[in-house]
């Protein structure tokens, strides 16, 4: 992308094309591009992003272009634009404006034409984008114009146009946990047999296998993908009440209409007003967060298991991808990072979009105003966790050797558990901990393996021969329910 030296970034004072730092000094761009006079030395184009969403560097790695464009600027006043021009259908099919101005006002708004620099300075002076609209769409639609906005006020549309984008944005959520679910089945079924070491608080705790590891994360998206379906009848209703929620304006039309616009969106019709009532755009946001604490919490299993000392699974390779500017042998796990980082910035909105639902009477104030900014950033961080998710685990690199390796390292230690249960059928429980106990500290002491210090005490080779002691202390023999439960959660819902 070529963005020019022509483009200038303007000073705060309006003055475009002059550096706004006070003294060259401060000035990264002064001194990279060895200005010798600040104050009148043109800076040289670059992108104006400030976030991660939009940056030329980073919007893909924290987003995708789908949802980036789902909650773009003009997508958004385009959405503005349809919930406007649906009112009016609306309005003309229930008999409250002419049929040829609705058809007028459908024919004959351009969103492509509208004035965006002027829409910017309208809103910026008014505080809301939907008036300054309505001025350039009377102006669109001439004489039809007069019946633009009819009965309406500027949350209704702005609402009404965030649940379309809303049902757009989680369409591509809604097919990005399907694939990820497949993506999850597969590797269950591939690794249902793999055993490997199981981990409590970081330490090895008993024998698993890496299947029934990726079917408790693929059980997390099954849960996910049902809390989505029930999600969206609560969420994807309209909004169009009036000034203060009671369609006071419309007399005995208000109802009708009401049904009218939300047929005319395919979209559910409100039992009340919900301009102050916002859980379901809360429920929303929060359900993002649900999702991408699923993804961070698959990405931090990754990024240990990733770890030298563990090395049991790798992301996918792609020359260059996790390097190192300084340690030519690093191959960190770029994706796992900034899913975790991106569940992170969603659980903060969601506590943001709770906090917005404390709102004043019949309109809020500020409250509202939070979700402008908490909502296409967490639809946006979600579907860039999901993105790296699916990149992640469909080509994730599976080391089953050293996974057995791993399982080996206690030298049985990690199924003592199966020593005592094979024991206290003979000796009680209580007396077959202790001695299996006595066992591992001797084994621990000597670096022995479990088997010859359990054969070593007579307590337990005078009831065990050395065969049975071995087939106990076999990690791979005491997988318990496992293989089993990977076959349910395979079972459980529909692929």
């Amino acid at each position: 992308m070529d963005f020019g030296l022509a483009l200038r970034t303007p000073r705060n004072d309006g003055n475009s094309g002059l550096c706004p730092l006070p003294n060259s000094a401060a000035c990264v761009s002064c001194r990279a591009y060895k200005h010798t006079n600040h104050e009148e030395t043109p800076m040289p184009a670059f992108p104006a992003s400030t976030t991660v969403l939009d940056s030329i560097l980073f919007r893909d790695a924290f987003g995708t272009p789908q949802m980036r464009g789902v909650f773009s600027d003009v997508a958004l006043v385009s959405r503005y634009a349809e919930v406007e021009v649906a009112l009016a259908k609306a309005e003309a099919k229930c008999g409250v404006i002419p049929q040829d101005a609705a058809d007028q006002i459908a024919a004959r708004t351009n969103v492509a034409a509208l004035d965006f620099d002027l829409l910017r300075q309208e809103t910026d002076i008014v505080g809301y984008p939907i008036l300054p609209l309505v001025h350039q769409m009377v102006k669109q639609c001439g004489e039809a114009g007069r019946y633009v906005h009819w009965g309406a006020t500027t949350q209704d549309i702005m609402d009404t146009a965030v649940v379309l984008q809303l049902r757009a944005a989680l369409e591509i959520v809604e097919r990005d946990i399907a694939v990820l679910r497949k993506i999850l089945a597969g590797l269950s079924k591939r690794y249902r047999d793999t055993p490997m070491a199981g981990r409590t608080h970081l330490q090895q705790a008993l024998p698993v296998t890496f299947g029934y590891k990726t079917a408790i994360w693929l059980a997390m998206f099954d849960r996910h993908a049902e809390r989505l379906a029930q999600l969206k009848p609560r969420l994807l209703v309209g909004q169009f009440a009036g000034a203060a929620g009671t369609l006071a304006s419309l007399g005995d039309k208000g109802f009708e209409v009401q049904e009218a616009l939300c047929a005319e969106l395919k979209l559910g019709v409100p039992a009340s007003t919900w301009h102050v009532a916002r859980d379901g755009f809360a429920e929303a946001v929060n359900f993002l967060a649900l999702v991408t604490g699923s993804l961070g919490k698959i990405a931090l299993d990754i990024m240990i298991m990733a770890s030298t000392e563990f090395a049991e699974v790798y992301e996918p390779f792609v020359k260059g991808r996790g390097a190192s500017s300084t340690m030519p042998q690093k191959r960190n796990p770029i994706s796992s990072e900034l899913m975790l980082a991106a569940s992170k910035a969603v659980r903060q909105h969601a506590g943001l979009m709770l906090d917005a639902m404390v709102q004043d009477f019949e309109r809020a104030t500020g409250p509202w105003h939070a979700e402008w900014i908490a909502i296409p950033e967490s639809f946006v961080l979600t579907a860039g966790a999901l993105h790296q998710a699916k990149f992640a685990l469909a080509g994730l690199i599976v080391d089953e050797r050293k996974m057995n390796d791993n399982l080996a390292v206690s030298r049985g230690l990690i199924v003592a558990e199966a020593v005592m249960m094979g024991l206290a059928p003979q000796i009680g429980r209580q007396e077959a901990h202790d001695v299996v106990y006595d066992a591992c500290r001797l084994a621990n002491e000597k670096g022995m393996s479990l088997a010859d210090a359990l054969t070593a005490d007579p307590r337990i080779s005078s009831r065990i021969d050395r065969a049975t002691i071995e087939a106990l202390t076999s990690p791979k023999n005491y997988l318990g329910l496992a293989p089993a439960m990977v076959d349910r959660v395979l079972k459980s819902a529909t692929r």
